[in-house]
């Protein structure tokens, strides 16, 4: 959700005051479930989403979404959709399918003003015809507006019409977060089959500064706390994370939970900020540290709203220019640089960039908190999803792409062009995927998995790679049939830690395999696999990208006119690789990245398809990529001596 302007921001009147934090579950255990028929030891590629939005949300009803929580847990497993606009029975108009379902899924509804739109909704609620509720249904996307601007706020309050002191909302939220409850709850496969699996959750809408502090919060079971904590109720992240720590991990109730932070590239540096208000000591920053890590094991590298690995040109990194960081940036290469200090007005694409935006360059500064408090605030493993505001869960295909958010971008003419006052248009994209390798499609195995950060990220397509670490791979390893066995024998997987090295080289086997796509829309093959390295020397932090294998594609590689693919690709990669530039006394992480042979961009295959006397200006717009390589990243493996 974007913020729409300063105007806004600075005229908001204060109306309330913050409330305390909801209690906790009263003692459950979990629902029980069958044991899964088939279980792998050495894991199996599961795809899935947890960034997800519907109807329950404030800024995607305010688009027209009428998708509600059960409906996207249904296109999930692929079944049809109704998107907006709507008819004059306030159905959607256009269906929209995946092309394959998905293995797992959160609807992650925003948890702020839950109940305020159960009240602006509901006809027969008695707050319904108030002149907040009518202001917001009045205008398609201003509703969204006014109400997201509280959420700008340091000490974020709700709206006394609606909420009173706030107990005016508290029945009407839960009414809905018992809905998403309910709806998670019905579409889990609790039977042997073990066929799709879902996760209750929520967004965490902290937007302070303008800026995006954003994470997504995923429960382990149903046994969740009463109401969600959010914004109104832990204004700072470490709010966020001692009340989920104390309200749920602590309650000896069976609850359990993880915070996934996301697109740190509208953050002005914020979301990642190393700082630790409240640490007067070492020790109490490494308190904080040590919290952070436990909390948030994964953060979400890729989505809708663009990429957060890296960017080059920053003043502030030691690094070479890597040609694959211009890869779906939503910021134009001459914007402001922030520095060492995190700006502010990101969510608008306002302020300056800071290099904490970027994922790559946060594990980099946590290899120097490392140094610093003897641990590591951000050892995060890497995920992707869509962030879809349509309740369109993994809907990224290039093809026929819909849109992500309702009547903001329900035409092409509206996917291409320059955006709205809260979401841009052609910059966007169809968003990534999460995947985990699980022993099986359990919400146990996957949020076990997402815990030890065995797990990845995609662009979109389904391109499972793995990725190894340890001191004594042979050569010959990928061509073993039980490779796997001794990778997880005699190494580490994504997600793990290497200690301290006898004074060998750490050796890396990581393996790809490219998309098989569908009967109707095969796949594209792989053209590399790489290995990006940062590593800490003399008190600085420096990286290195290696061509580990595969070789780039030759030109040209696509006609754009006709989105055929030229370059050729391999159906899988696999290589055993030791780090030839180690220093067994330097800090250092390793992930994989995966990257197909260049296609076209989904904007490249709308504008094939329009009359191009009226095509939108986007079409013929050089600043436009036509093509995009679509890839995987693995979680990183850590090294310390």
């Amino acid at each position: 959700m974007r913020i729409v302007s300063f105007v806004l921001f600075s005229a908001l009147l204060v109306d309330g005051c913050a409330e305390a934090p909801p209690p906790a579950t009263p003692p459950r255990a979990p629902r029980p479930r069958e044991a899964c028929a088939e279980s792998v030891p050495t894991k199996v590629p599961l795809y899935g989403d947890l960034h997800v939005h519907t109807a329950f949300s404030f800024d995607a009803r305010s688009y027209d979404t009428v998708v509600t929580p059960a409906d996207a847990y249904r296109f999930a497993r692929g079944e049809a959709t109704l998107l907006p606009p709507l008819d004059a029975a306030g159905k959607g108009t256009r269906e929209a399918r995946i092309d394959r379902p998905l293995d797992f899924v959160a609807v992650t509804d925003h948890g702020e003003f839950l109940g305020e739109m159960y009240h602006c909704m509901t006809p027969s609620s008695p707050k319904y015809d108030t002149f907040t509720c009518q202001t917001y249904r009045e205008e398609v996307g201003q509703g969204a507006s006014t109400f997201a601007v509280r959420l700008s706020q340091p000490n974020p309050t709700r709206v006394a019409e609606l909420c009173g002191e706030g107990k005016d909302c508290e029945a009407a939220a839960k009414e809905r977060w018992q809905a998403m409850q309910d709806a998670a709850e019905a579409a889990y496969d609790r039977s042997a089959a073990c066929s799709f699996t879902t996760f209750v959750g929520y967004e965490y809408t902290n937007t302070f500064g303008i800026s995006n502090l954003h994470r997504n919060v995923i429960f382990a079971n149903d046994v969740v706390p009463e109401l969600p904590v959010t914004y109104f109720e832990a204004p700072t992240p470490l709010d966020l994370w001692e009340q989920l720590r104390d309200g749920c991990k602590g309650a000896e109730n069976g609850c359990d939970v993880l915070v996934l932070p996301h697109n740190s590239n509208l953050s002005n540096g914020r979301l990642f900020d190393p700082t630790y208000p409240g640490g007067a000591t070492i020790e109490e920053e490494a308190a904080r540290a040590s919290l952070r890590a436990e909390m948030e094991p994964v953060a979400e590298i890729f989505q809708h709203k663009g990429s957060s690995e890296c960017r080059n040109g920053f003043l502030d990194v030691e690094a070479d220019v890597d040609p694959l960081c211009e890869f779906e940036e939503l910021r134009p290469p001459e914007d402001l640089q922030c520095g060492d200090k995190p700006g502010s007005g990101g969510m608008r694409l306002w302020g300056c960039t800071h290099r904490h935006d970027f994922l790559r360059y946060v594990l980099k500064t946590g290899l120097l908190e490392a140094e610093r408090l003897g641990t590591n605030p951000f050892r995060f493993g890497l995920i992707g999803s869509t962030d879809t505001h349509n309740g369109t869960p993994g809907n990224t295909s290039s093809v026929g792409f819909p849109g992500h958010v309702g009547l903001v971008d329900d035409t092409p003419d509206k996917r291409l062009g320059a955006g709205t006052e809260t979401h841009d248009g052609v910059i966007n994209n169809p968003g990534g995927l999460a995947a985990v390798w699980a022993e099986e499609n359990t919400r146990e195995a996957i949020f076990a998995a997402i815990r030890r950060r065995e797990t990845f990220a995609t662009s979109g397509p389904r391109i499972p790679i793995r990725f190894f670490g340890g001191f004594g791979y042979d050569a010959g390893l990928c061509g073993r049939p039980e490779r796997l066995e001794e990778a997880y024998a005699a190494g580490v997987p994504m997600g793990g830690a290497l200690g301290a090295s006898s004074g060998s080289e750490p050796t890396f086997f990581v393996q790809a395999s490219a998309d098989p796509g569908t009967a109707s829309w095969p796949g594209r093959p792989l053209e590399r696999l790489q290995i990006i390295k940062g590593y800490v020397r003399e008190g600085k932090v420096y990286e290195k990208v290696y061509d580990v294998a595969g070789t780039p594609a030759a030109e040209p590689a696509v006609d754009t006119s006709t989105c055929a693919v030229l370059a050729q690709g391999a159906d899988e990669l696999c290589v055993v690789w030791a780090d030839p530039d180690f220093d067994p006394k330097e800090r250092a992480f390793y992930y994989a990245r995966a990257v197909e042979v260049p296609s076209c961009r989904y904007s490249t295959y709308e504008c094939n398809g329009l009359d191009p006397a009226a095509a939108p200006p986007a079409c013929a717009d050089p600043s436009v990529p036509k093509t995009v390589q679509h890839r995987a990243w693995s979680s990183p493996i850590w090294y310390g001596p």
